[in-house]
């Protein structure tokens, strides 16, 4: 009887981490490249994402993020999204946050006011040199903070496909 009733407690404790897990809800994979479309990778929430090959090329769109990052981001974020004393690390940022938020933040800014902080991320809705490779750039960081790719310049690369040479040109205005 002392043995059936210390048991009770632990079917009934068992019984609800089961039930939680089953209820629980899975978070989508915001990693996974499911489709290419004409050299881009979308998840399959169709969030844009990275593809990096076995022997370390990228594609197109991380390449152009790195480039595009270092030239508008990594004076506040630091080198490679890995943040510094004025500004977060950002490479978990394209991780943690979600995606639609992420490109709020870039293009509407934030501001974060506090007696524990004091922090303002400026809007770079009108900067084309950021709007016309947001997607660059969260794909970028993502694989920065995925570690799918390591620090420095991606030594080898996808080629530009048409479509992105013609949305770039489309963006900023040289149709």
């Amino acid at each position: 009887m002392t043995r059936t009733r210390h048991a009770v407690p632990m079917i009934l404790a068992l019984f609800t981490l089961m039930a939680g897990a089953a209820g629980a809800e899975e978070a989508p994979d915001n990693i996974t490249a499911a489709r290419d479309e004409n050299g881009r990778y979308y998840t399959a929430d169709d969030v844009p994402t990275f593809k990096i090959t076995e022997d370390g090329t990228v594609d197109w769109l991380t390449y152009s993020g790195f480039r595009r990052y270092h030239s508008e981001c990594h004076v506040c974020h630091g080198p490679e999204g890995e943040g510094s004393s004025y500004a977060p690390a950002l490479k978990t940022s394209a991780i943690n946050m979600d995606y639609y938020d992420f490109v709020d933040v870039v293009t509407n800014g934030r501001k974060k006011v506090s007696a524990a902080e004091n922090s303002v991320m400026p809007a770079f809705g009108e900067n084309v040199n950021v709007m016309c490779y947001l997607d660059d750039i969260y794909v970028y960081l993502k694989a920065r903070g995925a570690d799918a790719l390591p620090r420095g310049r991606p030594a080898k690369k996808e080629a530009k496909s048409d479509a992105i040479k013609d949305a770039e040109k489309a963006c900023l205005g040289h149709e």
